[in-house]
């Protein structure tokens, strides 16, 4: 591994890898302190070289393999993570984790410039082309196509479309040399951004409010400059006054009346009146008075309800239902 990392270090790259939302969950079941630890190693990281994330990813694997042989190996890995995130998302971490072990041929082209991956292929056979970009995603391979002069462009595409299958060993020499070639080219496009504060809130959004708690305090603690530009990212419940109305009715379609009662229990007016003036008389009345009927709630149970609300708003934001603004000077077409 070419940088030394911590074992903090190594769970934060790990829990990127993952997503938001498994990463959330996952931290979950980490205690505070091992919370403030891993916080701060996902904000800190911002650029990791992509043979280093490889082979942390792959000694997570190992870690699993070993650590669990007495207990069924990596099926019973499996286990575990179906109990803690449930059998879907249990598959998308194996399968995420897979696949970014697993390198591809051309790999380290993937991030460079496409202006640069012409340089580097100008007076290269053009079966040497057509193999290299055959291997390359397609958006990347037709910027990089665009690059050529015509003649050459065709004569490409016509071996790509006659290309039925490579030899391994033929695909791996010309890689091998093609990167030797590119050393100079490409050194500053084989960082890849990993961390900072974008991946955090996407784990943080997506966390329940204890976890969320225990990160944005511990946050506050290490760094109050920080925390402050994490929660400025964040949607919270106060917010639900920057939506629309037509995105606050979709959002209450989603939400119990119990639920909802309860997270407006000592809510702001302007958050409360945002809502009822959404609502149907009748079941304006009806919230009123169950807000009325709860009496005195503990904190706790406020927060949690608050917690299910956002998540519902943030689910919608996802799906494309509805957008949040969240900068003021957002301009607007007809």
């Amino acid at each position: 591994m070419s940088v030394a990392l911590t074992g903090a270090q190594k769970a934060a790259l790990v829990l990127i890898q993952m997503g938001g939302a498994s990463a959330s969950r996952v931290m979950a079941e980490f205690n505070s302190a091992e919370i403030d630890q891993v916080t701060a190693e996902i904000a800190s990281l911002r650029s990791v070289e992509d043979d280093t994330v490889s082979e942390v990813l792959e000694e997570f694997k190992r870690a699993a393999s070993r650590g669990m042989a007495a207990q069924g190996g990596l099926a019973y890995a499996q286990k575990l993570l179906e109990a803690t995130l449930g059998p879907e998302k249990a598959a998308e971490v194996l399968e995420r984790l897979s696949s970014r072990v697993q390198v591809q041929p051309f790999e380290f082209l993937r991030r460079a410039d496409a202006r640069q991956v012409v340089s580097l292929l100008t007076g290269e056979h053009p079966q040497t082309i057509a193999l290299v970009l055959a291997h390359l995603r397609p958006e990347h391979a037709s910027a990089i196509m665009a690059g050529f002069a015509p003649e050459t462009q065709t004569i490409v595409a016509r071996r790509i479309a006659l290309m039925e299958r490579a030899s391994p060993d033929v695909v791996e020499l010309v890689a091998d040399e093609l990167k030797r070639k590119a050393t100079n080219l490409i050194t500053s496009q084989e960082m890849s951004a990993v961390g900072g504060v974008e991946p955090l809130v996407e784990i943080i959004n997506r966390a329940d409010a204890a976890t969320e708690k225990l990160i944005l305090e511990g946050l506050s603690e290490q760094d109050p400059e920080l925390a402050d530009q994490i929660r400025q990212l964040m949607f919270v419940f106060a917010d639900i006054t920057v939506l629309d109305d037509r995105a606050i009715q979709l959002v209450l379609r989603g939400i119990e009346p119990a639920t909802l009662a309860t997270a407006l229990k000592g809510a702001d007016d302007a958050v409360r009146d945002k809502i009822l003036a959404n609502m149907s008389e009748r079941a304006r009345d009806g919230l009123l008075e169950e807000i009325d009927l709860l009496g005195k709630v503990r904190m706790s149970l406020v927060e949690e309800a608050r917690s299910r609300v956002v998540q519902v708003i943030r689910g919608l934001e996802e799906s494309g239902d509805i957008m949040i603004s969240r900068d003021s000077q957002d301009e607007y077409v007809a």
